[in-house]
């Protein structure tokens, strides 16, 4: 990791604060530094960093299929409020994304980013003006054009670390 990508995702934090969607995404391929990054974040500025894919699974285990994919998104919102913080560092959002769940979780994360600043990490890549989750032959693969989120890559597009001037926002 760069040492300058929590401070990238920092001033996208403070940049959400007037945004209709208060939401910054931390794009990057597998070990790029996003996590890492999080806990920088999370130890200087004192944010909540949540682990989606943990907190979520303890409180899907006794739901039935259906009611899993009916109740994810409320309960995600109840992890989210449970912090009663401004800011909020989300990591490991790739339950979300399973099919069984039939999320958008791109729009799940904007609803979250209604009322407080939502900073997540996205194992994917930010190329024009798409946001993409996954390789296009995984079976979780999915691309949003315009995310209506700022968004900072922590890869350059070859799947190597940015420079450290490489930041691209929505």
């Amino acid at each position: 990791m760069l040492p300058h990508l929590p401070h990238q995702v920092a001033e996208q934090a403070d940049k959400a604060g007037p945004l209709y969607y208060r939401l910054v995404i931390l794009a990057g391929p597998p070990r790029s530094g996003k996590t890492r990054a999080l806990h920088d974040l999370h130890s200087k500025h004192g944010w909540p960093l949540v682990n989606i894919n943990l907190a979520l699974s303890k409180r899907l285990l006794d739901l039935t299929a259906r009611q899993r994919a009916l109740r994810v998104a409320r309960l995600v919102d109840d992890i989210v409020q449970e912090t009663d913080s401004e800011t909020v560092l989300l990591d490991n959002i790739e339950m979300l994304f399973h099919p069984d769940l039939k999320q958008d979780p791109l729009r799940l994360l904007q609803s979250l980013s209604r009322n407080r600043t939502i900073v997540s990490t996205w194992r994917g890549a930010h190329v024009g003006e798409s946001l993409m989750y996954a390789t296009p032959d995984h079976p979780e693969y999915r691309r949003f054009d315009d995310p209506q989120a700022l968004i900072v890559s922590s890869a350059g597009p070859s799947g190597t670390e940015a420079a450290p001037d490489q930041e691209q926002s929505a």
